[in-house]
């Protein structure tokens, strides 16, 4: 397909701190060694909305730090210079095309897999349903736009400037409109650059209006009476669907009657008008919308047009709701307008510690028999639909609606007005009304009286954390952190995976090693665990289950491999995550030094690790010496594949202290060791630093004056000198920032084991930095959120980068070099692993 008339790509949610999404996290205190049971599954399905709000802070604050804003254009200028760079390399390979199935026999560690939870074959985050007759629509959180006919999958929008997707809708004349920028206010959330527009029979997207919802996020759009409504981060607009010229009028908006002239937002920036929802109501051309933010906000309401969506008043609402403690809404119509829906998220449980609300941040799900002021009933809280079958009633202490700012989705059959599809964590179902409910997507199987007998005798069910419904010929289709799942609208059988072919998956890192004469591939992913691609396979598979972090696999053989759960929990394999199945036969065997350890709690512990925490190989002795990173650096002497740690002894080592509220964000070993840490992290105070024991000792780095203060994302040391290192900052440079010090460039050099440093970064576009990698033949590779980059080494302030291959526009959050060095592989946070010949 081909994208026209658009000038510039989202920022990422610039990023989610122009939304509020910038959190203080409390640490865990390093304590005593005490044992844990290992109710591994049961605890991470528990920590929910706590831990997505951790990584929601910290994904964020490395693209924004120092800045508390960063200029709406500021991803249009890197794109633009990008563009200008020359092309070389050709195009990637892509790897991950292989089903990833989630429930694999032979992969069910009893403690680490969630291999036979029943999400079956597992795609990335799906953010948006649309169905065009026999073709379904998706929208990915950063992976574009999919369709699907015949059963295939395609991709439409791989070279659009944005593949953040929160929206997508087919108007009468069969045209497809898509939403770009994510709206679940998530770690990864991209906003995005509008919305796009492809007419029916089109292969072609043009961009509808002017820059008026650039930098926004988009969760619905809907049309009335020949104009498009699109709910939006920064309020609600108006376009006519006749035409894709013109721009777009806002008529819900902060200083726009009814709303006061800026909307004050707990826990986020103040001003803008987050609109969570918009409706129809049927038969009538009225409008009912949500001011919706999470934190609540002066803003925060339900608002209804009688003219089109023109213009809206306040709806003072009546019943059992209470919107005085609105956060995040969703509203569903019955198509016959005998009724309307509401699910509501509380603001005050999200603004306070989860021991005040029993594990969940739902207010409740209502309904109104008499309109969109009510009054309302509750017809569903966490009590009814925990013992609705829900996988969360088992887990301590949290309950359905844990991560309801996050997770959210309704909708009414159309041919039924009291036939009710509720998306939290799980999906519900109700075929009266709201007075029973049935947990028919519940979180996983683990635990359920089904799997008494074994997971297999449990039926398939959807991956957890619900975003997206649709129906059509007879189907009901769900989105959520795990792809698309489907089943009969009024079937009673279980939901099916769509996912063969939908590539979509989102890696934080990825490792290689060979297996059999080729490579395996490990890999880190958002929710979707550890993925193994092994030679010659016909699917993927999930060793490690939760969120994959960090990765290292043994470049001679790729059967070894350490993975990482959050918080620096690392688990160790040697047989490539096989498990047997007999009693205590586990594949993995923790060797963490974090506080956050699952089976035990090590002494001295380290309380510092950040979400996704780093560890590296000594690239000097990789299979014996490696180095791993919280607020100390930990070091396991040569143990390496030998490595153990519990309570009472452990082979990690703390052999330097990067100081109290500091955490390591990147390392690089070449005998002498590297780290580069913050704290604090985000915009208040933001610092960082370089430490090293290069020359023996370790010691704080003198950094220069000119040295940028932004987030350090990863330190590359030459294998064949310990004093030549690399360092990649992400963010922005001071250009586009309102903080001088953020400085200039994004990759900087040292030849002096740190003693002094060169801007290298030359005409390298102003984009936040992930990773860099140096070969053989001495040149450099750098990834970004906006692509991967070539240059030569060795040229100081002369060098001269170019675009390096051609990708899908997904943020590059790893490059690694195969064991042979013969190819790199590129691990993209929404399309994938892919693969390139070595420059």
């Amino acid at each position: 397909m081909k994208i026209t008339h658009w000038r510039s790509r989202a920022g990422l949610l610039w990023l989610l701190a122009a939304l509020g999404l910038v959190f203080a996290v409390t640490p865990v205190i390093a304590g005593s060694a005490t044992g844990k049971s290992s109710e591994r599954k049961l605890t991470e399905a528990a920590t929910g909305t706590f831990e997505v709000l951790e990584a929601a802070d910290q994904y964020t604050e490395a693209r924004t730090a120092p800045a508390d804003s960063i200029d709406p254009d500021a991803f249009s200028g890197a794109y633009a210079a990008a563009n200008n760079l020359p092309l070389v390399g050709g195009s990637w390979d892509e790897l991950t095309t292989k089903p990833y199935n989630s429930d694999a026999h032979g992969y069910r560690d009893p403690v680490w897999s969630n291999s036979g939870g029943g999400a079956g074959i597992v795609a990335g985050r799906m953010t948006a349903l649309a169905v065009d007759g026999n073709t379904l629509y998706g929208g990915a959180a950063d992976g574009g736009v999919w369709q699907r006919q015949n059963g295939t999958w395609s991709p439409l929008t791989d070279d659009a400037p944005s593949l953040s997707i929160g929206a997508l809708a087919v108007d009468s004349a069969h045209a497809l409109w898509v939403g770009t920028g994510e709206a679940n206010t998530s770690s990864d959330s991209y906003a995005g650059i509008g919305v796009l527009y492809k007419a029916s029979g089109s292969s072609n997207f043009v961009r509808v209006g002017g820059d008026e919802l650039q930098n926004t996020t988009i969760g619905r759009i809907v049309f009335v009476n020949g104009y498009a409504l699109a709910a939006t981060s920064r309020g609600l607009y108006r376009h006519s669907i006749a035409t894709t010229s013109g721009a777009w009028t806002p008529v819900l908006k902060q200083g726009i009657a009814p709303l006061p002239s800026s909307c004050s937002q707990s826990g986020g920036v103040s001003g803008n008008a987050f609109v969570s929802d918009v409706s129809v109501e049927p038969g009538t051309g009225n409008v009912d919308a949500v001011v919706g933010w999470r934190a609540g906000s002066n803003c925060n309401g339900f608002y209804r047009s009688t003219n089109g969506g023109q213009t809206f008043s306040y709806v003072t609402v009546n019943g059992s709701l209470n919107e005085g403690d609105l956060g995040r809404a969703t509203i569903a119509w019955a198509a016959n307008g005998s009724k309307i829906y509401a699910v509501v998220q509380s603001a005050s449980m999200f603004n306070h510690p989860k021991t005040d609300f029993g594990g969940t941040l739902l207010q409740g799900v209502y309904a109104s028999d008499n309109g969109f002021a009510g009054p309302w009933n509750k017809i569903a809280e966490w009590r009814n639909l925990a013992n609705s079958g829900s996988a969360l009633k088992l887990s301590k202490g949290y309950h359905p609606g844990v991560q309801a700012w996050y997770n959210q989705f309704l909708s009414v059959d159309p041919a039924n007005a009291n036939h009710v599809f509720l998306g939290l964590e799980e999906v519900f179902e109700s075929t009266d009304g709201g007075a029973k409910w049935n947990a028919v997507g519940p979180y996983w199987n683990f635990g359920l009286p089904c799997s008494s007998g074994g997971l297999d005798n449990c039926p398939p069910t959807t991956h957890p954390d619900q975003h997206a419904v649709a129906f059509a010929n007879g189907n009901v289709y769900v989105g959520n952190d795990g792809g698309v799942y489907s089943r009969g609208l009024n079937s009673t059988s279980p939901f099916g995976s769509l996912n063969t072919g939908l590539n979509t998956l989102q890696y934080y890192y990825a490792d290689l090693g060979p297996v059999g004469g080729s490579d395996a591939i490990w890999g880190g992913l958002q929710d979707n665990g550890e993925s193994l691609l092994l030679p010659g396979a016909s699917t993927m598979v999930s060793p490690f289950g939760g969120d994959g972090g960090d990765t290292l696999v043994d470049h001679t053989d790729g059967n070894k491999a350490v993975v990482e759960y959050v918080d620096l929990d690392m688990a160790l394999t040697t047989n490539g995550g096989v498990s047997s199945g007999a009693p205590g036969s586990n594949a993995f065997r923790e060797i963490s030094p974090s506080c956050f350890a699952f089976t035990y709690t090590p002494s001295p512990c380290d309380p510092g690790a950040r979400f996704i925490a780093p560890f590296e190989p000594d690239s000097a002795d990789p299979n014996h010496h490696w180095v791993a990173g919280g607020q100390y650096v930990w070091d396991n002497g040569t143990k390496g594949w030998d490595t153990t740690c519990s309570a009472s002894a452990c082979d990690w080592k703390p052999v330097y202290n990067t100081g109290a509220g500091h955490s390591i964000t990147a390392i690089g070993v070449n005998q002498a060791t590297y780290v580069a840490w913050c704290g604090p992290c985000n915009s208040a105070g933001f610092a960082r630093g370089i430490a090293t024991n290069y020359g023996g000792a370790w010691h704080a780095l003198s950094l220069p004056a000119a040295f940028p203060n932004r987030f350090i994302n990863a330190i590359t040391v030459d294998p064949a000198n310990p004093a030549h290192a690399y360092v990649v900052f992400n963010g922005f440079s001071r250009r586009w920032t309102n903080t001088f010090s953020a400085g200039e460039g994004h990759v900087w050099e040292t030849t002096d084991g740190g003693a002094s440093w060169a801007d290298i970064s030359g005409n390298l576009p102003d984009a936040p930095g992930d990773d860099i990698v140096l070969t053989a033949s001495g040149k450099l590779v750098e990834a970004s959120d906006i692509g991967v980059f070539v240059a030569s080494a060795g040229q100081g302030a002369a060098t001269t980068w170019s675009r390096f291959g051609t990708l899908p526009h997904a943020s590059v959050n790893d490059l690694q070099l195969s064991p042979d060095g013969s190819y790199i592989i590129a691990a993209t946070h929404g399309r994938g692993i892919w693969k390139i010949t070595t420059p």
